[in-house]
């Protein structure tokens, strides 16, 4: 893989693999992420990928039934209809049907997106305010499938200097959600940010790096999984978590196809989830770019059409079955970079673990048992490897030249926004906030912006053009984050 620029052409020409994504294939013809792992050790990583998601997927639904007027009961109901809707959706990504699929490690799961635009839709209507979330859902899926094929060649517009922006931003924006699991979660609660539980996140954050740092192989490998659980069993004798979910939780609990009535549509509701939906392709496309960088296959148009694909017919499938909006979930690209565990059958493995946690309520209560600070622990490990991977893709944009440290330092400036200070845009209207909320989106949009306004309007003929072009974006002769030597 080389920096080197190849002039820009407007071709759509399919891009050639890097020098590392083909060292990486085996004797056999099999590149690592198509290589299966034997039964145990893919269970195991794939449950590490489940227990790092796990809460992610579950807060929406816990936060919007509520919300909306759902007993707890209904909202119980929603969690499991989330955890299966999740599994469902991954397997689309992992495996792929037809060309449907971007067949990555790549985990979906319920958007935290939606929850703001979710509850203004349903609020303080019950079963009626779901029922027009889930056709709002419905209907802002398939508008986003229809347009994949246009969306996705956005990816020509992706060099380094943009890639390595949105993934060092999907990191710094993930990074605040493990210091609140750190601190409990709750900041209602008495107890949150206490000593006790921020001593707690710090223990788990250290077993981990020491189990990095100690083991080998496959130990190795599920340090992350082995400090949650640590974490759980040091948090049980000073009663931080209990078993009192398990002994409630049903056995079995198949989430009927509209439990809560059929859809409802409602043509406000669904232009405001149809905004949802393209910020959650938006991210999408950022964690695709940066998981391909991490296991040395690089996305390109066709990958990434494939992972849309799937992550918008698995946001028209979900509310059928009594779920929400599907994502990609950054978190676990975060665990991909740090175990090195590259198959996409692993993350397949998790994906089927989430369809009988959905399945099975008892066995998602186990789950459960892991304390939001332990997660937060493991969280600042697997969201700063994200950040960390950003910034060694920005290390290939030549920042040197022309004016690409401007679009990196405006990208993530205004990227950070949200992080930095969540009140900035509170006289903005409710409807921009969907966007300008997600710290992801509008670095993204920035960074792309700024590109072409840099390194592609105006510019001198090719011929004259120096190294500067290391922050163009080129179609056809470029891997989404370098430009391949001729």
């Amino acid at each position: 893989m080389a920096a080197n620029p190849t002039p820009h052409s407007d071709t759509s020409d399919p891009p050639e693999p890097s020098t590392s994504a083909a060292s990486a294939v085996d004797g056999s013809g099999k590149h690592p992420v198509d290589r299966t792992l034997p039964p145990a050790k893919l269970f195991t990583s794939g449950l590490q990928h489940v227990a790092a998601m796990y809460a992610g997927v579950v807060a929406p639904p816990m936060i919007v039934g509520p919300a909306v007027g759902l007993s707890a009961h209904d909202t119980a109901f929603l969690m499991g209809a989330s955890l299966f809707t999740a599994g469902i959706a991954t397997l689309l990504q992992t495996l792929g049907v037809w060309k449907i699929g971007a067949r990555l490690p790549f985990v979906n799961g319920v958007s935290f997106a939606g929850v703001t635009p979710m509850i203004a839709i349903g609020k303080d209507r019950g079963t009626e305010g779901i029922a027009v979330i889930f056709g709002a859902v419905l209907v802002a899926g398939l508008v986003g499938f229809l347009l994949t094929p246009y969306f996705c060649k956005l990816v020509r517009f992706l060099p380094p200097v943009v890639t390595g922006t949105v993934i060092t931003l999907i990191g710094l924006s993930l990074l605040p959600v493990a210091f609140r699991w750190a601190q409990g979660g709750d900041a209602a609660a008495d107890d949150y940010g206490s000593m006790r539980n921020v001593g707690l996140a710090a223990l788990t954050l250290a077993v981990v790096l020491a189990l990095r740092k100690l083991l080998r192989g496959f130990l190795q490998q599920i340090a992350i999984l082995l400090g949650l659980v640590v974490g759980t069993l040091v948090a049980v004798p000073l009663g931080m978590t209990g078993f009192d979910a398990v002994a409630d939780a049903d056995v079995v609990g198949f989430p009927t196809p509209f439990h809560f009535g059929a859809p409802q549509f409602e043509i406000a509701a669904i232009l405001s989830m149809c905004i949802v939906m393209l910020v959650c392709m938006t991210e999408s496309t950022a964690d695709m770019l940066a998981l391909g960088r991490i296991v040395d296959k690089p996305a390109d148009e066709r990958t990434i059409e494939g992972g849309l694909r799937a992550d918008t017919l698995g946001s028209a499938l979900s509310p059928l079955f009594n779920g929400f909006m599907a994502s990609a979930f950054a978190q676990n690209v975060g665990l991909v970079a740090m175990t090195k565990v590259r198959s996409r059958f692993v993350v397949a493995a998790a994906g089927g673990i989430l369809v009988l946690l959905g399945l099975f309520p008892v066995a998602a209560s186990v789950i459960a048992l892991v304390p939001l600070p332990v997660l937060g622990g493991a969280g600042v490990a697997l969201f700063g490897t994200v950040a960390a991977s950003g910034i060694q893709t920005l290390a290939l944009a030549a920042l040197e030249k022309g004016e690409n440290a401007l679009i990196v330092a405006a990208a993530v400036g205004i990227g950070t926004i949200p992080i930095a200070a969540p009140d900035f845009y509170h006289a903005f209207p409710e409807d921009l906030l969907v966007v300008l909320d997600s710290g992801i989106s509008t670095g993204c949009i920035v960074a792309i912006v700024l590109n072409l306004a840099f390194n592609h309007w105006g510019r001198r003929p090719a011929a004259q053009d120096g190294p500067a072009d290391a922050g163009r974006g080129g179609s056809g002769r470029h891997t989404g984050f370098v430009h391949v030597s001729e």
